[in-house]
């Protein structure tokens, strides 16, 4: 599974690389600090998996998700945020987020949302793309 992680810290990036890389199968394809290099690297790398904090430098985490669902309706689009409120929520939601968890317990969250992307992409193999 292919994951591209963005945020403005280095901190969160590490971590959330760190996290991911612990289970076989995922390859973090980019790191990105700001949405515009998010977005370009987005339509460039074509990953499984997004997962994208809301305020960085360029585009924002929601501005970055309008964009690619205009091209892009399969890509897992996860916002990973300090805002909680539910009018962000709602916004990202509305927007084509598939998930959105705080920065507060997200990270056990993503785990999980991981380990269930891993094991239907393995069902999918075993049966030869179909479910």
């Amino acid at each position: 599974m292919r994951v591209l992680l963005a945020d403005d810290s280095s901190l969160i990036l590490t971590r959330m690389r760190e996290l991911l890389m612990q289970n076989k199968g995922v390859e973090v394809v980019g790191m990105f600090g700001n949405g515009t290099d998010t977005l370009q690297a987005l339509r460039s790398l074509k990953p499984d998996l997004a997962i994208v904090d809301i305020e960085m430098p360029g585009l924002s985490g929601l501005e970055v998700l309008s964009e690619i669902r205009k091209v892009d309706k399969s890509l897992t689009f996860v916002i990973l945020t300090l805002f909680t409120a539910n009018a962000v929520r709602q916004e990202a939601m509305d927007k084509g987020a598939d998930y959105f968890f705080s920065k507060a317990n997200g990270f056990t969250k993503i785990s999980s949302l991981l380990k269930t992307m891993l094991a239907k992409e393995r069902r999918v193999r075993m049966h030869g793309g179909i479910i």
